[in-house]
């Protein structure tokens, strides 16, 4: 059996649990487990989700969410339309307004990249269709991975909720708690 085969069988037998760097390479039997887990996420559609994807997971912890897989068909975006993607959104991040000519601002020496971004994530059932795209640069695209935006109401509300006083700030928190106690 082979390291992909591994670490797919004992993801599989340990859905929803949080599972650790060296617990995967011990499975794995190879230091390549993190290219085989990806192998298994984009190339599968395993729903593995790492630190990236959730703010709940320290770095080097894994979990497979759900035995379902994204379907592979219809996953890629084509040339053309990650080209209409870029010129409707002028070459620039829809988020920082970086351009691919303006400089990484965790690497001065590089350029910025642009990526197309799923609006509604695949994982979270977004499509490749143009109205869920949108071009961000890496450095954004990278701290948002997964993760849907807010909408304009929440926003408008947590800014509201900012500009309180640290106890009012509790007292909102507390009664948010409450109401959403199991």
């Amino acid at each position: 059996m082979g390291s992909k085969d591994k670490l797919r069988a004992y993801l599989e037998a340990n859905v929803g649990k949080v599972l650790k760097t060296a617990t995967l390479r011990k499975v794995a039997g190879v230091s390549e487990y993190a290219r085989r887990l990806r192998e298994l996420r984009d190339q599968e559609g395993m729903q593995i989700r790492s630190h990236i994807d959730r703010h709940d997971l320290k770095p080097g912890e894994y979990v497979l969410e759900s035995l379902k897989r994204i379907p592979m068909l219809g996953r890629g975006i084509s040339p053309q339309l990650r080209n209409e993607i870029l010129e409707r959104n002028g070459f620039t991040c829809r988020l920082c307004g970086a351009g691919s000519t303006d400089p990484d601002p965790f690497n001065p020496s590089r350029k910025i990249r642009l990526h197309i971004d799923h609006i509604i994530p695949l994982s979270q059932d977004g499509t490749n269709d143009k109205n869920n795209l949108r071009v961000l640069c890496s450095a954004c695209n990278q701290g948002r991975s997964n993760i849907q935006p807010l909408t304009e109401s929440a926003r408008n509300v947590l800014a509201r909720i900012r500009r309180l006083p640290r106890a009012s700030q509790k007292e909102v928190y507390e009664a948010l708690k409450k109401a959403f106690a199991e």
